[in-house]
């Protein structure tokens, strides 16, 4: 068979789980994968055979996304914020719409370090500089906590473009660190540290001019968790409680203990969250509160400021 008939054919069989588009894009990438080729080399040799081993291995591929299994995984790597990560099983597939958390994040660190100002972070909307603190009035690098880091999406992207500033990682599974841990070797990102840690809990005394996190936040009886991609991937990593607030609540609670003063905590959240989110803010006396919205235009991030 050729590659342009087994396209044909893993294109129709995707499709029953995936739209047209999709269905196109992943049996392209499952090829690509295979034969270790570029996607213009793919279209340059549409009439070349494919050889009878590639092609059992296609066809195993193929088998594991008609069963619903995430792309991503099947790939071993996920695409992020301009950086090409390594997924498992053990870490949430970092999606689009968690670059909203990079972007809201990056707006509030300068992009570069001349001066005191190198530690400063811009208050609410405008691009008037804040020093966070004594330590930032002596120049020092501004100083960010990523919670529950995954494969390391949110904290690899900050540090590619923040390299002067300093971020530390945590995470409470060893597996998912493991993987983050990679990703920032391949990546050569040496501006990250990571902690094996249930949240706060082996943070130390340490204190961060800015907090991060994409927690779980999806109701524990919510019927996405058996649908699509959701299925596959770390049930700790996705629902948090009654509400799936449970996690957010003991974040925002613990925040202040390790934000400087004029410190900012961002939380991701679900797209029905957001009110509750910013009350739960509220009632920490964060202020400056307000939401990202992400591609869509649903309100995906949303922060406070210490």
């Amino acid at each position: 068979m050729n590659i342009h008939a087994a396209l044909h054919e893993a294109c129709t069989r995707i499709k029953k789980s995936a739209s047209s588009n999709e269905a196109k894009l992943e049996a392209q990438l499952l090829l690509e994968h295979v034969l270790n080729v570029s996607h213009a080399w793919l279209i340059a040799h549409a009439d070349d055979e494919i050889q009878p081993a590639a092609y059992s291995h296609f066809e195993t591929l193929i088998l594991r996304r008609v069963a619903g299994e995430p792309i991503a995984y099947i790939l071993g790597e996920r695409e992020f914020y301009g950086l090409k990560l390594k997924v498992t099983p053990d870490t949430l597939i970092p999606r689009a719409d968690t670059e909203t958390m990079v972007e809201a994040a990056l707006a509030k660190i300068p992009q570069t370090d001349n001066n005191a100002s190198s530690s400063s972070m811009q208050k609410g909307n405008s691009n008037k500089k804040e020093i966070m603190d004594s330590q930032s009035r002596r120049g020092d690098a501004p100083s960010i906590l990523d919670l529950g880091t995954g494969s390391g999406a949110i904290a690899l992207a900050i540090a590619r473009n923040r390299p002067y500033a300093q971020i530390t990682a945590v995470d409470a599974s060893k597996a998912a660190l493991d993987v983050a841990i990679e990703n920032a070797k391949t990546l050569k990102i040496s501006n990250v540290t990571f902690l094996q840690s249930n949240w706060y809990a082996g943070v130390g005394h340490n204190k961060f001019d800015m907090i991060v996190s994409n927690p779980p936040y999806i109701e524990h009886n919510d019927i996405h968790l058996n649908q699509g991609d959701l299925r596959f991937e770390p049930i700790t990593a996705l629902a948090s409680g009654q509400d799936g607030l449970d996690d957010i609540r003991h974040i925002i609670k613990y925040a202040k203990l390790y934000l400087k003063p004029s410190g900012w905590l961002m939380i991701e959240h679900g797209y029905n969250q957001a009110a509750a989110v910013a009350e739960l803010l509220k009632l920490a006396e964060f202020s400056n509160i307000h939401h990202v919205k992400d591609l869509a235009g649903i309100n995906r991030v949303t922060l406070g400021h210490y």
